[in-house]
């Protein structure tokens, strides 16, 4: 569910083929696991790609027919087919007496012809022909369609068994380069990522090769921002003058105090102090516990989209366990900018609807295996996933419990969220889980019954029926813990083609132009004007459900499985539109975690002898919530960091 952005940096396909025609194959995969292909068919000026995917039922189909004109630049686009929720896609773009015109879903415009149109709905070969393209253009640069310029770098080669490919970076279309790999004649060869990849049919097992390329370039762009912006204060020592200070334990902001750290602890909270060393005039502002993601998937821009969001603590709750442990240590070691990790380790079983994870289970033995591992690498629990047999629920939470671990995740199809929490769950991620408990009829939540069956039915559950009441006790008694991720249900039920989400409206002018126009996509269910109006009930009435569940007593924590910084100011809010008071928001993001963690010792309050990890906000977050954005000063661990400077570091203004 993670970060539902255009396809354009998805993969996938479906094969096609012509007589004569120059034809390219991918295998598209998820994690190591095959998922699809991507087709790509060349017949004089005349490019046809036809692509697929299969991600948990989830996933595009999609076909593109381009023309291209002598710079290799498209002269008209025609896609056709769904989108990765199934929604229906007619895009063209096309060029005439030198205007160029386009229409999506999301867009309808024109501009001077010239420039390269990036589609809406495009498939991975689509960032291939923009590579060759700037690589024939003067100065390997390119204008863009609707709006900015690309470039391009090459970063390195590598051999891949029979040939040697490229490694190149395009700047321009994301927040950070797009790593890339062309063939000998420019051709893509590969786009890879720990979550997915794109690569030439023949060669999927040279994928590890090329990422941990990516990753040796990746890491030392990341370490250089680091050592620039994480040095350690004079004499080790930082003082934060006149600090208004919330305590989430009371609820309260303390008159003007001075907070003295030295090193990684704080040493001294109340009047001020003769100490030396970096000094920090917080003139009254507002300093918050830091704040914690407790949904995360961790990727390589993460670290510092969170810290400069004040995030100084991240649950990741699903991702490699190569990939999740080396952020952990470098966060750790302050070799690259990140927040405190805690891990737990997502787990499903093998099939069609499998996550993209190579922690795949079938029984005990396997189960064992796997939670063995975990806690021998230091992490905090597991996440069950969709498809593992309800039958095995009760094993795995027992055997992860005596080994110190605790249990969460979906609640797997066939089973209901009331017999997940007798099964051993601490925690259950995602609010539509809640919801598909008081429908037992609704067995393939492994697919994308969770969140149409959701979507459907959602506005007619009675919240205070006795049904409901009595679940939100259990869950009240068992102490069982909920993390909501509302930000990702608004995304998907509320956001519209051609209007910005309200997930990110707030932040859509300090991005990129390329970047923004995701924000446009839609990316949600299918909408008709039949279902609009009741899949915004819906959303709705998963704010009231967060509103009961607080005023119940039952533990919420804040997660967002989504982008990662500015997706936890949106969660905050909609607790805050849900009516929880904003206070109680704020300690839902600081101290609750920490308690959850059992990290209380050290975190989840601005205190004497708790690690240095706090926020300073230029504005007040207790009377407005959308203050929580204004984040100037982060410190975390000792370090000092400004937000202002991080974000542009991205790309961010």
């Amino acid at each position: 569910m993670r970060k539902l952005l255009p396809l354009l940096l998805l993969v996938a396909a479906c094969a096609h083929q012509q007589t004569g025609s120059d034809v390219r194959r991918y295998t598209v995969l998820m994690s190591t696991n095959t998922a699809g292909q991507q087709v790509v068919t060349t017949r004089g000026n005349e490019v046809t790609v036809d692509f697929e995917y299969n991600d948990r039922g989830r996933g595009p189909k999609l076909r593109s027919v381009m023309t291209l004109d002598e710079r290799l630049v498209p002269t008209s686009i025609h896609t056709t087919g769904n989108d990765y929720f199934k929604s229906p896609v007619e895009e063209r773009f096309s060029i005439a007496n030198g205007t160029a015109t386009w229409k999506n879903p999301s867009e309808d415009g024109r501009g001077d012809a010239g420039g390269f149109f990036l589609a809406m709905q495009a498939p991975p070969e689509m960032i291939g022909m923009l590579a060759k393209a700037i690589l024939r253009a003067p100065g390997q640069q390119l204008e863009l369609l609707p709006m900015g310029n690309a470039s391009i770098r090459k970063a390195g080669e590598l051999n891949a068994g029979d040939r040697t490919v490229g490694h190149y970076e395009m700047i321009g279309v994301d927040l950070a380069p797009v790593d890339l790999w062309l063939d000998e004649n420019h051709d893509l060869f590969a786009l890879v990522s720990p979550f997915q990849s794109v690569v030439r049919s023949g060669y999927e097992s040279h994928q590890v090769a090329l990422q941990k390329a990516q990753d040796a370039r990746s890491t030392a762009r990341l370490t250089e921002i680091a050592q620039r912006h994480s040095k350690r204060p004079a004499n080790d020592t930082v003082i934060v003058r006149n600090a208004r200070i919330f305590d989430p334990v009371t609820l309260t902001v303390s008159q003007p105090q001075t907070i003295e750290v030295r090193g990684n602890r704080i040493v001294r909270v109340g009047a001020a102090t003769d100490a030396t060393g970096e000094v920090i005039d917080a003139a009254g502002k507002l300093v918050l516990p830091g704040l914690w993601d407790m949904h995360s998937h961790l990727g390589d821009l993460d670290g510092i989209l969170d810290i400069a969001a004040g995030v100084t603590g991240a649950h990741d709750v699903g991702n490699s366990v190569e990939t999740v442990v080396a952020y952990k240590q470098k966060y750790d070691a302050g070799t690259l900018i990140g927040p405190r990790v805690v891990m737990r380790a997502l787990i499903d079983a093998p099939g069609e609807l499998q996550a993209p994870t190579n922690l795949l289970v079938k029984n005990e033995a396997e189960a064992r295996e796997v939670i063995d591992r975990l806690a021998g690498l230091g992490f905090e629990g597991i996440k069950i996933y969709s498809s593992v047999n309800p039958k095995l629920i009760p094993f795995m939470t027992s055997y992860a419990h005596s080994k110190g671990l605790r249990a969460s995740g979906h609640i797997p199809a066939g089973m209901t969220a009331s017999q997940a929490i007798d099964a051993g769950y601490d925690e259950i991620h995602h609010i539509n889980m809640l919801f598909l408990n008081f429908w037992p009829d609704v067995k393939e939540t492994n697919s994308r019954l969770r969140f149409t069956a959701v979507a459907d039915r959602g506005p007619e559950l009675n919240l205070k029926s006795p049904e409901v009441q009595a679940f939100i006790q259990k869950l009240k008694d068992t102490d069982t813990v909920v993390d909501p991720t509302l930000v990702v249900f608004e995304w998907i039920f509320v956001s519209r083609p051609g209007v910005m989400s309200p997930s990110y409206e707030a932040i859509a002018d300090r991005l990129p132009p390329q970047f923004q126009r995701g924000f446009k996509s839609g990316g949600g269910l299918p909408v008709t004007a039949e279902n609009d109006a009741r899949y915004k009930a819906t959303f709705r009435k998963m704010l009231d459900f967060v509103k009961e569940l607080h005023d119940s007593g039952v533990k919420i924590v804040s997660g967002t499985d989504q982008w990662a910084g500015f997706a936890l100011h949106r969660e905050l809010e909609l607790y805050a539109e849900a009516g929880i008071p904003n206070a109680e928001v704020l300690r839902i993001a600081t101290l609750r975690p920490a308690q959850m963690l059992g990290l209380e010792k050290d975190h989840g309050t601005v205190s004497e002898g708790k690690l240095a990890d706090f926020v300073i906000v230029d504005g007040d977050p207790l009377r407005n919530m959308r203050d929580i954005r204004k984040v100037v000063t982060v410190v975390k661990d000792g370090r000092v960091y400004d937000a202002k400077a991080l974000y542009a570091e991205v790309g961010v203004r």
